[in-house]
């Protein structure tokens, strides 16, 4: 199917906390110093938590039974990527289902052996993430960590 000159493509994402509220980003292969959540795009009829599982998984390797889902974000966010990023995979942005998810399983199970994307990975503050990321998902990042703020380890989103 051709898609159309301007679209932003559904996809999910993943806000990661461990048991002291700390939140799981991961740093990009390809943009050292350049950290992001757990995300990606929806498959052909996929629902937004199935494709969010299969992300996590794909790239960090957590699996489902190392997640326990506290809530989804109550709508979809969207970011625009800058000119120079857009592609014909992603289009002008992305809208993304995000779920908010606490880590129970062993840190041993991080392993982004097979992860294309991702280089490193840490626990860190929201505020730190939001510093941490690319400026078009800073605002997404954000709007996140004022959501559930009452999950994270800082209370300055409160």
């Amino acid at each position: 199917m051709k898609r159309p000159s301007q679209y932003f493509r559904a996809g999910a994402g993943a806000l990661i906390i461990n048991r002291r509220g700390q939140v799981l980003i991961l740093e990009r292969s390809d943009i050292p110093g350049s950290w992001q959540l757990p995300q990606g795009g929806l498959d052909e009829e996929e629902e937004p938590y199935q494709a969010v599982i299969r992300e996590v998984e794909e790239e960090t390797g957590i699996t489902a039974s190392d997640l326990q889902l506290i809530a989804p974000h109550p709508e979809p966010l969207v970011y625009e990527l800058p000119l120079q990023a857009r592609r014909n995979k992603t289009g002008r942005g992305q809208v993304i289902y995000f779920f908010l998810f606490r880590f129970i399983g062993d840190e041993n199970r991080l392993d982004l052996t097979h992860s294309k994307e991702f280089r490193n990975w840490r626990w860190t503050t929201a505020r730190r993430m939001v510093g941490l990321t690319v400026e078009f998902r800073a605002g997404v990042y954000r709007r996140l960590a004022e959501h559930f703020a009452q999950f994270l380890s800082e209370d300055e989103y409160r």
